[in-house]
């Protein structure tokens, strides 16, 4: 493992949409699929009006299948991403530090308990300092297997395009297919339709584009019903 990095490295700013969580940031937005690209805005290009700009900020890409990856689990083993592979998958980064990371480990228990009729699995992988999360897993029943790391977490994070955009949950089919990325906290109708549009897929029911599509327009509408709700709740009296 590489030498751990300043705790400044896990505090960062907005790549889309900046939302205070605890002590670190995480991303609202419903989905991203393969071969989307995350758009930070770019930088002003230098120019004789403008010498002393920065460069534009490259785009970064979803990969369109899981990437090869190895971490080490909380034994210290080094663990390959894909050893989880070949069945629906879905891989959860977060850091003790985010408070809604640490919100979604009640849902992720249950709906990983929920999925082994469908042999799926649930795999979180921390960035963060080993003795943080050693620390945190034995206070917080996590029924999930983990991998953890610090500067190959975040490494990790950036094979699938996200970067330091925390939490993010990505669904993996049993061909080892991205189907969607969810930026930011999960919910549970968003953890089951991913999983059962995963499971359609297995069945031959939906193409992995057909079911994409359907997750995107699930999670928008989900989104936008979650929208009204708190919009409606704070016209309530006393909030």
């Amino acid at each position: 493992m590489t030498e751990p990095v300043s705790r400044a490295r896990f505090i960062v700013g907005p790549l889309i949409v900046l939302i205070a969580g605890g002590a670190g940031f995480f991303i609202y937005r419903s989905t991203i699929k393969p071969e989307q690209s995350l758009t930070p805005v770019p930088a002003v290009p230098a120019s004789a009006e403008n010498p002393a700009a920065e460069p534009v900020t490259e785009k970064k890409k979803v990969p369109d299948t899981l990437p090869d990856i190895t971490l080490a689990n909380l034994d210290g083993k080094p663990t390959k991403l894909r050893s989880f592979a070949g069945r629906p998958l879905m891989v959860n980064f977060w850091a003790t530090w985010c408070a809604p990371c640490r919100r979604e480990i009640p849902l992720l228990n249950k709906i990983r308990a929920q999925r082994k009729a469908q042999n799926a699995e649930i795999v979180g992988v921390a960035v963060d300092f080993k003795e943080d999360v050693l620390k945190f897993v034995n206070e917080v029943p996590i029924s999930y297997p983990l991998l953890m790391g610090e500067e190959d977490g975040l490494a990790a994070a950036e094979a699938f395009g996200m970067g330091m955009a925390f939490p993010f949950s990505v669904f993996i089919d049993s061909k080892q297919r991205i189907l969607t990325i969810k930026l930011g906290e999960l919910h549970e109708d968003e953890a089951n339709f991913a999983f059962d549009r995963l499971r359609d897929i297995d069945n031959g029911i939906l193409t992995r584009e057909a079911a994409q599509a359907a997750v995107a327009d699930a999670f928008k509408e989900m989104a936008d019903k979650r929208a009204g709700d708190e919009a409606e709740a704070d016209k309530k009296p006393g909030k």
